[in-house]
């Protein structure tokens, strides 16, 4: 959640890189960023979310940028995703690497969760940002780094897609320069629809099944249970102390950041049939939907207290196709509708 999320170095280097091109140099960013000018040198292996937002805006009001945050995400590299950077080089298509985005993400940054779904023959790549108020830099350099690694991955470039961002693009007096519009699509492939409900790609689904031509598939399971090893340590799991029940909440938990969560899904996540996983948590005296109800509860109650995720958005992120579904499970757990839940918090946390 904001004010404990974190971003890591690597993440934070094609910033400074953008920065370092205008002649910007650490010291001034820290400094115009509110940091100690020694802030950035040497680099923390991590630096709060909300700092890195702040750096953002900093770099592009020194270097006088309207579109720092596509350069940003220019500088991107499979290395800046860190950890997880090395099971993208490892995946067999463009598809799985954008799953083990959503997965995996929160191993570089803090900053906003990805999401994957497949409508027949489009699919549509959403990011749903942890700081909607900060400058459209943010959103920017996101898709602009996933943008620059899916070409690297496919090996060529990928097709134009529908890009719609919730920022307003720069406002009308920006929009109206042919030169503004035109970064935008030399950077992205086509010009984005601003003011949009969420920010999202869509395009062709065949572009899932694109392969990656240079992977070593062959490393793809060491180093998914490596970046496994790391999201365990992050959530606070660690190995004998990981019972049945918190192997498969965190797997739903995972799983719910690419959509709708099931049985056998967290299943072959969890190397075992989907009869074995349903043993084994009978034995434990439950099931995998009070599971399921249990993760979306919590996961529910800590979106609700961040006041810049609407309803809907809190139903997408827990994997509900529609707001009612969500609304109706909702009250089901908590004896009240998600609206009146978040208006008592906030009068709660009045007192």
């Amino acid at each position: 959640m904001p004010g404990t999320d974190t971003v890591v170095a690597a993440y934070v280097q094609p910033l400074l890189e953008a920065a370092g091109a205008h002649g910007i140099d650490g010291a001034a960013l820290a400094s115009a960023a509110g940091l100690p000018e020694n802030g950035l040198s040497p680099l923390p292996a991590t630096l709060p979310a909300a700092t890195y937002v702040r750096l953002l805006d900093a770099g592009a009001m020194l270097a006088g940028d309207a579109h720092f945050g596509l350069h940003v995400g220019e500088r991107v590299r499979m290395g800046t995703y860190s950890a997880y950077g090395l099971v993208l080089l490892s995946c067999a298509s463009v598809g799985q690497a954008l799953e083990q985005t959503a997965r995996y993400e929160v191993l570089a940054h803090d900053l906003g969760r990805s999401s994957l779904r497949r409508d027949g023959d489009r699919f549509q790549y959403r990011w749903i940002s942890h700081y909607p108020h900060a400058s459209r830099h943010l959103v920017d350099s996101v898709f602009a780094g996933i943008r620059v690694c899916g070409d690297w991955l496919a090996g060529m470039p990928l097709p134009p897609g529908e890009l719609a961002f919730a920022h307003d693009g720069g406002g009308e007096a920006l929009l109206r320069h042919a030169g503004h519009r035109d970064e935008y699509v030399r950077v992205l492939g086509s010009l984005p629809r601003f003011n949009a409900d969420a920010n999202t790609a869509t395009m062709d689904a065949r572009v899932l099944d694109w392969p990656v031509p240079n992977a070593d598939t062959s490393l793809y399971p060491l180093l998914r249970q490596h970046a496994e090893q790391l999201l365990a340590q992050r959530c606070g799991l660690t190995g004998a102390s990981v019972g049945i029940e918190a192997q498969v909440q965190q797997a739903i938990a995972a799983g719910l950041r690419q959509g709708a969560v099931r049985l056998a899904g967290v299943a072959g996540e969890l190397a075992m049939t989907p009869r074995t996983l349903q043993r084994k948590l009978g034995d434990a005296g439950t099931g995998f939907q009070a599971q399921l109800d249990q993760v979306r509860y919590r996961q529910a109650c800590d979106y609700l207290l961040q006041p810049e995720l609407s309803l809907v958005d809190i139903a997408f992120l827990l994997g509900y196709q529609e707001q009612s579904a969500f609304n109706h499970a909702f009250r089901a757990w908590a004896g009240t509708n998600p609206g009146a839940w978040r208006l008592q918090a906030r009068l709660d946390a009045r007192e």
